[in-house]
Formats: structure tokens, C-alpha cells, sequence
């Protein structure tokens, strides 16, 4: 991931809606900050939730899935269980760039092992 210059490392978990979300990769999104723990943006489809739990309970640097709104969500604090809510995946390095106040531009792509 490119956060507005800087460089961020991640790891998608291997499932169907992590999966999925790589489909769409390369993606450019403008986060927004909202409740002043995640980051989120609309995605430009909804993804497949097939196997997954009811909703999970996300720490910082959790990337998930939020269904029932369609959206990313990169977690900078931990929050509470919320069903409906998909792990993606985990950030590896440099998870403080998302605690910047206000929105931020994100490009994700994907990085062959």
C-alpha cells in the first residue's frame, strides 16, 4: 500500500472475501476517518462473505470488510466485537500512517512473493 507517500506493508488472510477483494487490486481509495478508530472507504463492488464468521472483533492494523455497508475498513485502534464485519487482513509495517487526522489516499496493489 502507498498512503500518501508512504510505503505500507500487509498480508491478506486466505479466504473467500479476502480473495475476492484482491480481484480488484490495484486500487486507489480516498479513506475516511470514522470514529476516530478505522479508516473507510466504499469499494467498488460488494464483496462475497461465503464462510465467513458473523463478524469479528478487530485490532490495529486488522484491514476488514465491513458487509453490511459494502466498505473497507483499516483498523488504527482496536474496537469491539461488530458482526458483520470481515478480517482481510493484517498491516505488517507501518500501520501508524492511518492515525493521521482527516482523509487519506490510499493506492493497494498487489506484491508478488
Amino acid at each position: 500500500m502507498d498512503v500518501d507517500g508512504t510505503h505500507i506493508t500487509a498480508t491478506l488472510d486466505d479466504n473467500a472475501t479476502s480473495n475476492d477483494f484482491a480481484s480488484l487490486l490495484p486500487l486507489t481509495l480516498s479513506l475516511d476517518d470514522y470514529n476516530g478508530t478505522e479508516k473507510i472507504s466504499d469499494l467498488p463492488k460488494k464483496l462475497t462473505t461465503r464462510g465467513a464468521a458473523d463478524g469479528v472483533e478487530p485490532a490495529a492494523g486488522d484491514i476488514a470488510y465491513y458487509e453490511p455497508w459494502g466498505n473497507l475498513a483499516i483498523f488504527y485502534k482496536a474496537f469491539d466485537y461488530s458482526r458483520g464485519l470481515v478480517k482481510l487482513g493484517a498491516i505488517e509495517s507501518g500501520a501508524r500512517a492511518f492515525e493521521r487526522p482527516g482523509s487519506l489516499r490510499v493506492t493497494i496493489e498487489p506484491v508478488e512473493e
